[in-house]
């Protein structure tokens, strides 16, 4: 799915995940510079410099490194990762572009990051707003939509159990702490959901989630 806009400054697309064969999403904030949770857009680093070029990365946990080191390659732009996952970045290359910070820290492109947690010390949520006053919530791995053949326009789920805990019996903890921290974060005011792996969801996605939360 080529880059197209969802809200005002706000581009999303589709891109097959190399490793996982799927198709993920990305996020491109145009007046910030910033990249969240990026694979390469289909027109590649000729887009990103067109459009930008990009000053920033954001990632919403360790997991989304994705097209990060070509993107670096290119821009030499700072990638920004939750302190609690840099270690499994070290051997990336780009690594020493990359910048730490902690939940609650405020980020490039007036980003505010929330802790998660639950799925993955590092897992973070990023709240900021848009021009139009509208804000936008991003996640990383705790929700995602799936549908039919791997279209992502499903209902919020969880990830399939052996994603969620390594020992079934940790299953049903990760996914309460997951809803407890969704209800904290649908107490801020936002309207859409921006999912790493699913379609956004557009003008509802707090009521949404909060409904996928209270189960």
């Amino acid at each position: 799915m080529d880059p197209h806009a969802i809200g005002p400054g706000l581009l999303h697309w589709t891109t097959p995940h190399p490793k996982i064969r799927v198709e993920v999403s990305s996020y491109w904030l145009a007046e910030a510079r910033v990249l969240l949770d990026p694979l390469l857009p289909p027109g590649g680093l000729e887009w990103l410099r067109e459009a930008g070029p990009p000053e920033h990365v954001i990632l919403t946990n360790r997991h989304h490194w994705r097209h990060c080191s070509e993107i670096i390659g290119a821009f030499a732009c700072p990638v920004w990762c939750n302190e609690l996952g840099l270690y499994e970045l070290e051997d990336e290359s780009g690594f020493e572009h990359v910048r730490s910070f902690r939940a609650g820290d405020a980020l490039p492109g007036g980003i505010e990051s929330h802790a998660v947690g639950a799925l993955c010390p590092d897992e973070t949520a990023l709240r900021f707003g848009l021009s139009d006053g509208s804000a936008c919530l991003a996640v990383a791995d705790g929700v995602v939509r799936f549908g039919e053949e791997g279209r992502g326009d499903g209902p919020l789920a969880f990830v399939p159990d052996s994603l969620i805990a390594d020992e079934p019996a940790q299953v049903e903890a990760v996914k309460r702490g997951l809803r407890e921290a969704y209800l904290r974060l649908c107490e801020l005011e936002w309207d859409t959901l921006l999912l790493a792996h699913g379609l956004p969801l557009v003008g509802d996605g707090r009521q949404k989630l909060r409904a996928f939360a209270q189960g």
